[in-house]
């Protein structure tokens, strides 16, 4: 095994314990903003390190490019989409969790 293979495995490895991680994150966390960033963080730096180990084990210059690109646009579109989502809550009217202050039911006015 080289040490450009043993590099990818880490990076591969360590993605997927970050996605699970997110995974977790999602399942536990209380409310829909926590949720969401931890979706949003989790996921975009898993799917970059899965994608840098595939990138290390890839030969092909064509191969290479594709990885590139990919992680260039998970980088640039899915903290855009979680923040699109994030806004599109906030004017619905979603109330971020506050630990023992305010009530998270509160209503709140959509929009502002």
């Amino acid at each position: 095994m080289s040490v450009l293979e043993i590099v990818a495995a880490a990076a591969i490895g360590l993605g997927s314990l970050l996605m699970l991680a997110t995974a977790f994150g999602v399942a536990v966390f209380p409310d829909f903003y926590t949720r969401l960033h931890a979706a949003g963080k989790g996921d975009t730096l898993g799917q970059a390190l899965v994608l840098a180990g595939l990138l290390c084990l890839g030969g092909d210059l064509t191969l290479v490019v594709k990885l590139v690109l990919i992680v260039f646009f998970i980088f640039i579109f899915n903290p855009t989409a979680t923040h699109a989502l994030a806004r599109a809550g906030w004017v619905s009217g979603i109330v971020p969790w506050v630990r023992g202050g305010q009530d998270p039911g509160a209503p709140r006015e959509p929009g502002a």
